[in-house]
């Protein structure tokens, strides 16, 4: 009986947890995959219902921000490596290692370029960020997108994850070469 009470609170405290994690006054710049808050200042936190609404209408570009993991430095000779296949919203653009805390010079330039070529550098185009569940990566991206003066930027917290358990389809993408 003592259990079920347990399990209880925390059912219930969890989307507690979220409202309490405050937004911090830069980026994030370490433990990537923890709670995220539940606001992004100058931008629109979209749940599920909402981000399936925009992709039906074609109306946003889709920008996943999932980092992926380098090639081991020290295979043995001759060790074929594949790269973790990655799933992602159906027409978006992955910008692949852009939700980093700080961005080396050219990572940055590569963000840049991918968004102004996904919204034919209208920074009115609305922009929805997503990477995975508990994850600041698209937090960080979409406060950066925030500084560089996009207008319209939305962040979908629950990412590939909440999109997959909502039923939507998911598609295997490579990174933007661009």
């Amino acid at each position: 009986m003592c259990w079920r009470w347990v399990g209880l609170l925390l059912l219930l405290s969890t989307p507690a947890l979220a409202q309490t994690i405050p937004e911090p006054q830069s980026y994030r710049v370490e433990e990537y995959r923890a709670p995220t808050p539940a606001t992004l200042q100058g931008a629109k936190v979209l749940d599920t219902a909402e981000a399936a609404a925009l992709w039906k209408a074609g109306s946003a570009k889709f920008v996943d921000v999932m980092p992926r993991a380098p090639k081991p430095a020290n295979l043995p000779k001759g060790t074929i490596w594949r790269p973790a296949e990655r799933r992602g919203i159906p027409g978006s653009i992955w910008l692949v290692d852009t939700g980093y805390g700080d961005l080396a010079q050219s990572v940055e330039s590569y963000f840049q370029h991918g968004l102004q070529t996904a919204t034919s550098s209208n920074l009115a185009q609305p922009v929805v960020f997503y990477c995975q569940r508990n994850c600041w990566m698209s937090w960080n991206a979409a406060r950066r997108a925030v500084h560089l003066g996009y207008t319209q930027v939305k962040w979908y917290p629950e990412g590939t994850d909440g999109w997959a358990e909502a039923g939507f389809p998911l598609e295997v993408h490579e990174p933007s070469t661009l």
